[in-house]
């Protein structure tokens, strides 16, 4: 987070970093067959996006970002009672740049962000889930303060009940940790922020493709959004569609797709400040991903 120079930080992810920062959300498809049925599964991917905006704060004003990810999921637990299962993932999240916050910005280094984040999640009846990660946003390039934070998301997937007509609800609440005077948080302001976030993701799955419409609002629950002293409370509002094709049949190498997404973002008053006075961006997006 570069807040004071009109560039904060930092978480698409899902999951927690990729789902955090991923403009679209790209939604995952059915696979057929399941090539590794056991409890440890790995996924990740390789995205471009023309704009970096982390929760309405973009984080470069030239050039492309590129975001490779991984994530290792361990099932821990699963039961038939009120707990159906207990998931752990780990993975890490990064963002390179080739404009002004990267290669051609003072440090001349590509590699602006990396992420290392851990997630326990539990499973309840009727889709319900709720999770707990925690995340160290890092910047290699130098570029801004190592962001530190806990993160609770509670969401309901109402597909089993509404089929069609389901739109997959969450909210996240998030604090950050271990800051001081325009060190450690997003905006680089004077105290620590919580952030809350509220989404829906309906979507359409067919054989050939899946299509998702995520939509959602992020708001400071305090301090999360500070500008001149001042915590601004609406942050950004958020409407993408996301189209993600299948490659192919899952193998023993794994399901793989492609995926690209347009995301709109309006701007709240202090975001639109860090974004040069501009109060809506438009992102595009294209990438690869996998799941084993």
């Amino acid at each position: 987070m570069l807040a004071a120079a009109g560039v904060a930080h930092a978480q698409s992810a899902p999951t927690a970093g990729a789902e955090q920062n991923t403009p679209s959300g790209s939604a995952a498809l059915p696979e057929p067959v399941d090539p590794n049925p056991g409890a440890l599964s790995l996924s990740g991917g390789f995205d471009f996006l023309n704009r970096y905006m982390f929760r309405g704060i973009r984080q470069h004003s030239t050039g492309l970002a590129a975001w490779p990810w991984a994530d290792v999921g361990i099932a821990a637990y699963s039961g038939e009672s009120g707990l159906k299962s207990v998931g752990v993932n780990v993975g890490s999240w990064n963002s390179q740049h080739t404009g002004d916050t990267g290669m051609h910005g003072p440090s001349t280094k590509l590699w602006y962000e990396s992420d290392f984040y851990a997630t326990v999640g539990f499973g309840f009846g009727g889709g319900v889930s709720l999770g707990t990660t925690y995340t160290a946003y890092t910047s290699p390039n130098n570029t801004f303060s190592t962001v530190k934070e806990i993160m609770v998301k509670l969401a309901v997937d109402d597909s089993a009940r509404l089929g069609k007509a389901a739109i997959k609800p969450y909210a996240i609440v998030a604090r950050e940790l271990d800051t001081a005077a325009g060190s450690g948080q997003a905006d680089g302001g004077e105290k620590a922020g919580t952030y809350f976030e509220v989404g829906i993701a309906p979507g359409y799955t067919g054989s050939r493709a899946s299509v998702a419409v995520p939509i959602k609002a992020g708001f400071s629950l305090s301090n999360y959004y500070e500008l001149a002293g001042a915590d601004h409370r609406f942050g950004f509002l958020s409407v993408a569609g996301v189209v993600t094709v299948p490659l192919g049949s899952t193998t023993k190498f794994g399901g793989w797709n492609v995926h690209g997404g347009v995301e709109l973002q309006k701007l709240g008053d202090a975001t639109a400040s860090f974004n040069g006075g501009a109060r809506s961006k438009l992102i595009g997006s294209i990438g690869i991903g996998f799941s084993y």
